[in-house]
């Protein structure tokens, strides 16, 4: 049995193939409403890899999430190969539980080849090292921390760091822009299967970013007032990169209205290279 959160994610990640094109990954038992959408899409970024030739990376996803999963159920994800053509592969992935679909995925895989390049420049923050321990900063303004919060703390696979203290009063939050920014990596190593890396941040870039619909709206880490759930998500792979290496998570949101919010992202490595691109629309509706 593993104990390290970094191998327990690997281990989740790792589906097992019931036919050519059908896999099932396991869905832990924990007390949660529903699964968590980063680890339906990553592993439906699984499914979807082990059906190509490996020799090319996935550049882009596209998913919606359609029906709450439920924890300690099975998924089963059903790959449909589109297109192998000469330099991009296409896969469809639909993620059923107990016979109902609750999931889409449609993710392109492009061979490498050269061009040209260029990128806006990473904001200047503090380096992770600065900073405490997302752990750490809520136990110096809690005190302890509630027994849901020290077991989440525990099996939490990655390292979280907000580049800004946490606002804790309406007063801190009240005239906040909606922008937040974590140095985020895994907390132990997570192999050398470039697939599994970005299968593992895809399932971190769900962790967070609606967190930036909020800021403006409510302590991220006190009550909350709404009941939240990811509409849709898409990401943009430009760069090879190591999960369990520093990156930085910096999360926006353009624009909020009609119990919807719309929040992008960018992650960059230690170096300022642009990693990865991220737009995702959460459902907010106030809690009665």
């Amino acid at each position: 049995m593993t104990t390290n959160p970094a191998e327990r994610l690997v281990d989740l990640l790792d589906l097992e193939r019931i036919e050519e094109n059908i896999f099932r990954g396991r869905s832990p038992q924990e007390r949660l409403q529903r699964v968590f959408g980063g680890q339906v899409a990553g592993q439906a970024l699984v499914a979807a890899g082990r059906t190509t030739d490996g020799d090319r990376p996935v550049h882009s996803l596209h998913a919606y999430f359609l029906r709450p999963g439920r924890p300690g159920v099975p998924i089963v994800y059903q790959v449909e190969r589109v297109r192998d053509g000469r330099s991009f592969t296409t896969r469809r992935v639909v993620a059923v539980q107990q016979g109902r679909t609750i999931f889409n995925l449609t993710a392109s895989f492009h061979l490498p080849e050269p061009g040209f390049h260029h990128q806006l420049p990473m904001p200047e923050v503090p380096g992770p090292e600065k900073l405490p321990k997302l752990a750490d900063e809520l136990r110096e303004h809690l005190g302890t921390l509630p027994e849901a919060m020290e077991r989440m703390a525990r099996r939490l696979a990655f390292d979280i760091r907000y580049v800004e203290r946490l606002r804790w009063t309406p007063e801190e939050v009240r005239g906040a822009e909606p922008r937040s920014a974590v140095w985020m990596r895994a907390v132990g190593p997570l192999g050398d299967d470039p697939l599994v890396h970005t299968c593992a941040l895809t399932y971190a870039s769900d962790m967070m970013l609606l967190d930036a619909v909020r800021v403006p709206i409510e302590p991220l880490w006190g009550p909350r007032g709404f009941d939240m759930a990811s509409l849709d998500h898409a990401m943009w792979f430009h760069r090879p990169f190591r999960a369990d290496e520093w990156f930085l998570y910096q999360q926006e949101s353009p624009v909020a209205g009609g119990a919807r919010g719309l929040a992008r992202g960018q992650i960059y490595d230690r170096d300022g290279n642009l990693l990865v691109s991220v737009m995702q629309e959460g459902l907010f509706r106030p809690l009665s």
